[in-house]
C-alpha cells in the first residue's frame, strides 16, 4: 500500500519568544553590576593610593647605608628586613606595591647602598640596579687617590667604599681594562661624572678609567713628540708619564707650579751631581705607601711624613730610599699635570720647598735649598 506524501504545511511557524525577565530578576542583575562596577573602581583606587604611596619620603634619615640582597629571599622576609632597617615604613605596602606594579623586576643579590629617606619606588629600583633609578652628580678632583674617591663615593650613595677599594686595586679588572700596572690608580680621571645610584664598583672604576684613556690617546696623538722624548732621554712610557704626573699632582699647589716641579724631578732622574742619585725624594710617595701596603710599614703614623718614615727601606713607595719612580701612581692626575710631565720648565732645578699659599721656592744648589728653608713659614 503506497504512502501518502506528507503535505508540507504553507503556515509560517511562530518563533518562541524567550520570556522576559521579572522585575525582581532585573533588580538582582543590576546589582550585581552595579556591585562589580564599584569593585573595579575600588581596585583602581586602591591601585593609585599604592602608586602614590611608593613615591613617599622613606621612614629614615638621609644617612648612608648598606643593605644585603640575599639570594633566593621571598618578597615579605625581604619587606620585614627592610622594615627593621628602618628604609620602609609598612611592609604590607611594600610587598603590594612590588606585586602589583613590579612582579616582573628581579633583585641584584649582594651588598647595595642605600637612605632611610628613600621612596619605596626608588628603594626597589636601587635594590634591583634598575634603569631609571637615581643618579649621583661626583666630581673627582685632581690629586685624589682611589681611598680618598671611595669615601666621596660612598657618602654620594654611589657605592660601597670597601667595595670600590677592592675593584680599583684587583689586578683582573686592570687587565681588562687594558691598563699597564695591577691598578686602576693614576687612571680614575678628575672630572665631574654623573654616576647611577647603587652602582657596581667594577662598573664605576670602567667610567672612570675609560675617562682616562681617552684623554690620554688623544694627548699622544697631539704630542706624539713629547712622548716620543721622554721616552728617548728619561726612559719613560705611558704608564711612567702617568706615575710622575701623579706625584706632581700631589706636591703643586698651583698650577703654574706643575712645569717647574716636574722638571726638578725629571732633572733629578738625570743629574749626575744629585746625591742620592735617580731619588725623587718626595713626601707623597713615602705617606701613598703607608696606605697601600700590605703590612703597612712599622714606620708608618698618622699625619704628615714623618723622619723615620722617610728613612724606612721597608716602604716600596718611599722616594728617599728607592731610586727612580715609584711602583704606581699614587693619585689621579689630570692632565695639566700630565702635560707638565712632558713638556715640563726649561730649568736646573734640584730642589724646592713650600713657601705658603700653595706656593715653593725652587733652588739649584743644596746651600740655596738651605737657605730656602730658612725662610720657609
Amino acid at each position: 500500500m503506497a504512502r501518502r506524501k506528507q503535505r508540507r504545511s504553507s503556515q509560517p511557524v511562530a518563533e518562541k519568544r524567550p520570556a522576559r525577565p521579572s522585575l525582581k530578576q532585573t533588580q538582582g542583575r543590576l546589582r550585581v553590576a552595579a556591585l562589580g562596577l564599584g569593585l573595579a573602581g575600588s581596585l583602581v583606587t586602591l591601585a593609585a593610593l599604592l602608586f602614590a604611596w611608593s613615591y613617599l619620603r622613606g621612614p629614615g634619615s638621609g644617612k648612608v647605608q648598606h643593605f644585603e640582597v640575599r639570594p633566593g629571599e621571598d618578597s615579605a622576609s625581604l619587606a620585614a628586613r627592610l622594615a627593621e632597617a628602618q628604609l620602609i615604613a609598612s611592609p604590607r605596602l611594600f610587598s603590594a606595591y612590588r606585586r602589583v606594579f613590579n612582579s616582573s623586576l628581579a633583585l641584584a643579590p649582594g651588598p647595595h647602598v642605600v637612605r632611610g629617606d628613600l621612596s619605596a619606588r626608588e628603594l626597589l629600583r636601587r635594590l634591583a640596579r634598575a634603569k631609571g633609578r637615581g643618579v649621583a652628580r661626583v666630581s673627582v678632583p685632581e690629586g685624589f687617590n682611589h681611598v680618598q674617591l671611595s669615601e666621596r663615593l660612598q657618602q654620594q650613595g654611589v657605592c660601597d667604599a670597601e667595595d670600590f677599594r677592592r675593584a680599583a686595586r684587583d689586578p683582573l679588572l686592570a687587565k681588562k681594562l687594558g691598563l699597564s700596572g695591577p691598578t686602576a690608580e693614576g687612571y680614575l680621571f678628575p672630572a665631574t661624572y654623573e654616576l647611577l645610584a647603587d652602582s657596581a664598583p667594577s662598573a664605576v672604576v670602567t667610567v672612570l678609567v675609560t675617562e682616562a684613556q681617552k684623554h690620554l690617546a688623544r694627548l699622544q696623538s697631539e704630542r706624539s713628540a713629547e712622548f716620543a722624548a721622554r721616552q728617548q732621554q728619561h726612559g719613560l712610557t705611558l704608564h711612567d708619564v702617568v706615575t710622575l704626573a701623579s706625584v706632581i699632582e700631589k706636591e703643586a699647589g698651583r698650577a703654574d707650579e706643575k712645569p717647574l716641579i716636574a722638571s726638578v724631578f725629571l732633572n733629578r732622574l738625570l743629574d749626575p751631581t744629585f746625591r742620592p742619585l735617580k731619588m725623587l725624594q718626595s713626601d707623597p710617595t713615602a705617606s701613598y705607601g703607608c696606605l697601600v701596603q700590605e703590612p703597612p710599614p712599622g714606620s708608618c703614623s698618622p699625619g704628615r711624613p714623618t723622619p723615620a718614615m722617610l728613612r724606612d727601606a721597608s716602604n716600596l713607595y718611599n722616594t728617599y730610599r728607592h731610586a727612580g719612580l715609584p711602583p704606581g701612581p699614587i693619585s689621579s692626575p689630570g692632565e695639566a699635570a700630565i702635560v707638565a710631565v712632558l713638556s715640563p720648565g726649561k730649568t736646573d732645578y734640584l730642589y724646592f720647598v713650600a713657601q705658603g699659599g700653595g706656593r715653593h721656592r725652587f733652588s739649584r744648589t743644596f746651600s740655596e735649598h738651605r737657605g730656602a728653608i730658612g725662610q720657609s713659614p
